[in-house]
């Protein structure tokens, strides 16, 4: 039977749906978790330092090393457990520990990242996590007092996920140790499959809610930039109205003013996109949870309406803003363009009007000197005539003077022939 011949990435496409698993947790369990970027452009940045750091960490523990050019890692690292994952943009560490201590959110726990290897990192950090996984008690109460503890009321969100799967609960607030506090209690029965996807979506909200403010930080940074410009291309439209103004000088701007603003486009177009997918993961990721509310607590997407939702309309009207900004430019220089055209082109006729007249001028002037030139050309020829036509006085009686004028029309009427020949022959 003939075999049908595979494309060469058949395989790799469909195992990498598949590189990526959940973890397999259950209760009680502590994890800390890490997300670092890189400083600079993300489409630059060399993803060979990402696994080196992986590497490093592996080796200080004694665990084994991850493929070459691996883009995620699974697997023991001592008495813990290391999910690593390498993205377009940063890479993220969670690492689990199947125990929970006495004290809940222990900063220590993170010390699980050396101190020497976080020296080392070139990265910056996005966000880092303390990861809190317990059984769910009995009484809802009891829930209600640990969060009271371990949380900010204020900016507290708790909801019910996955049909009673468990409690999910976080402030999103950066503790005293620079980490976010997130608690997961489990309800009775839920599999550890459950569990790894509950805590994973909780990771991924966190962190590309934090990606995704790089945007609204870099709108808030160009906003100045932005306002000026607007003002700018506001006053040369008004010019663009005034009689006596000078259009070339106004399109010289406003191509100035376009210029500036494809610019800033371009260097902000990679973010303000990439802010827009994150946004689209973070509610992705919380309508996954299927979350329902817990003893009248706001929930997790309650909370990004009123806290991040916000900050991701102003990111959306500042690009709709600046591409409004851009397409008014364009159309303002091409109606001034349009008027500069117009403008030459009624300089053309004025021009083309005055060379007519010149050479209408010319013309008159040829005639004249054509003329003029006539009267010199004969009187040399009758002059020439004469001294031939002097011999034939004696001989025939005739004075000179009478020859002369007799030789006058005749060598008039030849030039003037001969020239008007010449002229015709030019022409």
């Amino acid at each position: 039977m003939a075999t049908i011949k595979d494309h060469p990435l058949r395989y790799t496409l469909n195992s990498e749906l598949h590189a990526r698993p959940f973890p397999s947790l259950t209760v009680p369990h502590v994890g800390a978790y890490l997300a670092i970027r890189q400083p600079g452009d993300a489409a630059s940045r060399d993803r060979s330092q990402d696994l080196d750091h992986l590497c490093a960490l592996l080796k200080h523990y004694g665990a084994p090393l991850p493929a070459d050019n691996a883009t995620h890692y699974y697997g023991p690292m001592g008495k813990y457990a290391l999910k690593w994952e390498q993205h377009t943009e940063f890479v993220t560490y969670t690492v689990f520990l199947d125990q929970a201590g006495t004290r809940p959110f222990d900063p220590a726990e993170f010390d699980v990242f050396p101190e020497s290897w976080r020296s080392n990192l070139n990265a910056e950090r996005i966000t880092s996590i303390l990861l809190r996984l317990v059984k769910r008690p009995e009484q809802d109460t009891e829930i209600s007092d640990a969060l009271s503890d371990w949380f900010v009321p204020e900016s507290l969100a708790v909801a019910s996920v996955l049909d009673e799967a468990a409690v999910v609960a976080s402030d999103f607030r950066i503790d005293s140790s620079g980490h976010m506090r997130m608690a997961i209690f489990a309800s009775e029965g839920t599999g550890s499959r459950r569990l790894g996807r509950i805590v994973q979506r909780l990771c991924e909200i966190e962190t590309y809610k934090s990606m995704s403010m790089l945007g609204f930080a870099q709108v808030r940074d160009f906003g100045g930039q932005l306002n000026a410009l607007d003002s700018k291309l506001t006053d040369l439209m008004a010019t663009m109205r005034e009689t006596g103004a000078m259009a070339e000088d106004t399109l010289h701007k406003l191509l100035d003013v376009s210029v500036q603003l494809e610019t800033l486009s371009a260097e902000v177009s990679y973010r303000l996109g990439a802010t827009e997918a994150y946004q689209a993961i973070v509610a992705q990721r919380i309508a996954a949870l299927r979350e329902s509310r817990f003893r009248s607590r706001q929930g997790f997407d309650e909370f990004m309406m009123r806290r991040y939702e916000p900050a991701m309309r102003t990111v959306k009207s500042s690009e709709t803003r600046l591409q409004t900004m851009s397409a008014r430019a364009i159309r303002a220089a091409e109606l001034l363009r349009t008027r500069v055209d117009v403008e030459r082109s009624a300089q053309n006729q004025a021009i083309l009007a005055s060379m007519d007249k010149r050479s209408d001028l010319q013309l008159r002037l040829q005639h004249t000197v054509e003329g003029l030139s006539v009267v010199a050309i004969s009187y040399y020829a009758v002059s020439l005539a004469s001294y031939m036509l002097y011999p034939l006085a004696e001989q025939t009686g005739i004075s000179k003077g009478t020859l002369t004028a007799l030789a006058v029309p005749v060598a008039v009427g030849l030039v003037w022939w001969l020239l008007r020949r010449l002229r015709h022959r030019i022409q």
